[in-house]
């Protein structure tokens, strides 16, 4: 279902307190129309141990915001999805992360986790909707204070960032601390992630958006995980997680754009 920009510059008009941080309370909060478009009338249980979001209440550059998710061992083996949503970003749902066999095989690797940067246009509520393999879905939220970040301009050129488009890097980190299963993977993918909100400075015009619309990783022919992501996704996508890596299989990576390029990496085995 489409979703209208939630874009607004009303006015803070109270506060509520949320762990440490204080966010305001807004009349226009966009969340409830939100969860209607994307989750429709399913229940969400909110702040119920099964996962944790980490996020910067202050942003120090609302292009690159840092999101962490962590989900204990127990939860992890049943995750199925998780969709991060920005509340007042032009498209909210930032991405989809959809789970395999390959991320959650063993309770054995413990506690997981998922990171990621993105995109925030004005201060709002980041979410983390996480579905579970019984239908069932939880949530976690954090307030963070950026502006600007869907139209900040880009950090390279355009010609610059067009010609180093589609370059990834793909790692897989053994972590023996940890246990000898653990293993952390990084996809790192070379893309301007043009929004369609920033302004060519030489024709003041606007750059057309252009961003990563897929990144599936698997391993050995069985799915680690897939995003479906969007504009909130910032410049140069980054993907790290931990994963049951026993076997010490290559990670493959496959990536696509809006614009129908195809992209593909992958990391040495055993590496």
């Amino acid at each position: 279902m489409r979703i209208a920009s939630l874009l607004s510059l009303t006015a803070v008009i109270g506060v509520v307190l949320l762990g440490s941080a204080v966010a305001p309370v807004r009349a226009d909060e966009p969340w409830p129309d939100i969860r209607a478009g994307v989750f429709e009338n399913r229940p969400i249980a909110e702040n119920d141990g099964t996962m944790a979001l980490y996020a910067p209440e202050q942003a120090e550059d609302a292009a690159i915001v840092p999101i962490a998710i962590h989900l204990p061992s127990n939860i992890a083996n049943t995750a199925k999805s998780i969709t991060l949503i920005i509340d007042r970003n032009p498209a909210p749902v930032a991405a989809t992360f959809r789970f395999g066999d390959g991320f959650s095989a063993s309770p054995e690797v413990g506690e997981r986790k998922l990171m990621t940067r993105v995109r925030v246009d004005s201060f709002s509520y980041v979410r983390a909707v996480l579905e579970t393999a019984d239908g069932k879905l939880h949530m976690v939220s954090k307030f963070v204070r950026g502006a600007g970040g869907c139209s900040a301009p880009a950090s390279k050129d355009a010609d610059e960032a067009l010609a180093m488009l589609g370059k990834m890097q793909v790692k897989t980190i053994a972590q023996p601390a940890l246990g000898e299963r653990w293993r952390e993977g990084i996809v790192m993918i070379r893309h301007p992630n043009f929004t369609g909100m920033q302004m060519d400075l030489v024709s003041r015009g606007y750059t057309p958006a252009r961003f990563v619309n897929l990144v599936e990783v698997t391993r050995a022919g069985s799915l680690v995980l897939r995003m479906e992501g969007g504009i909130s996704i910032s410049e140069d996508p980054n993907i790290r997680f931990n994963y049951d890596g026993s076997s010490g299989d290559a990670l493959e990576v496959r990536a696509t754009d809006s614009n129908g390029a195809k992209f593909a990496g992958k990391s040495l085995a055993g590496s």
